[in-house]
């Protein structure tokens, strides 16, 4: 995976054994970078910025290679109260924008799906502003098989979709799988039919949905202060 932003780079130095290589341009003049690549001990190499541009056009006067995420399994998920499930979102800056607010609520887990959905990559990286390194994100096949699994351990699954019970009147058991529908489509009908309850936000705009991370930041905090 490349990295070719600051903020991705800070936080990829929070783990600097994934870092396998960075290329910094001779003109490149963040001291605050350099200074923790220097403390951390990565090997880095100084090029010139023409040269940089040619191996990666986007940059901010650097490139890093670093290892692909390593996902977790769902098993090693077990021990958290509290799951949240993303149906096959498709926006790098949705899912790293629900990582930090997840991480924010003191939540650690979530599953995503490992077809049709979003995979971890710089712009989670970076959206994610360090949050990523404290969330075990679990990659399985069959989200269905995935909720029933969870079930047989204690989950109570929770879908956030249209047409449900309000969710200020919603009574959240004490293991709870919290499912966030796709940008648009939202969760889909097999996902719902496994659900045990449909938690809905209220829509009294012109709208009649919310930006999936909003729609989570807000079913998030209101399960955490329960």
């Amino acid at each position: 995976m490349k990295i070719t932003s600051k903020n991705a780079l800070k936080e990829a130095l929070n783990n600097p054994k994934s870092l396998k290589k960075v290329y910094l341009s001779n003109k490149f003049s963040d001291q605050e970078i350099i200074k923790l690549i220097k403390l951390n001990k990565v090997h880095y190499e100084s090029i010139d910025s023409f040269k940089l541009n040619k191996m990666e056009a986007n940059n901010q006067g650097l490139l890093a290679i670093v290892d692909d995420y390593e996902y977790y399994s769902l098993e090693e998920l077990f021990s958290d109260n509290v799951i949240v499930m993303l149906d096959h979102l498709e926006d790098p800056h949705n899912l790293g924008a629900i990582i930090r607010t997840v991480e924010a609520a003191g939540i650690k887990s979530i599953v995503i799906p490992k077809d049709r959905s979003v995979d971890v990559n710089e712009t989670v990286m970076k959206t994610s502003t360090g949050a990523l390194n404290y969330v075990k994100i679990a990659r399985v096949t069959n989200l269905v098989n995935a909720i029933n699994t969870l079930k047989d351990k204690g989950y109570f699954i929770y879908g956030a979709d249209m047409d449900g019970t309000p969710y200020k009147k919603v009574s959240y058991s004490d293991k709870v799988v919290l499912v966030i529908g796709a940008e648009g489509n939202g969760i889909s009908s097999l996902v719902r039919k496994n659900c045990d309850e449909i938690v809905s936000l209220p829509m009294n705009g012109h709208v009649n949905s919310l930006n999936a991370s909003v729609a989570a930041s807000i079913l998030i905090y209101d399960l955490i202060s329960r």
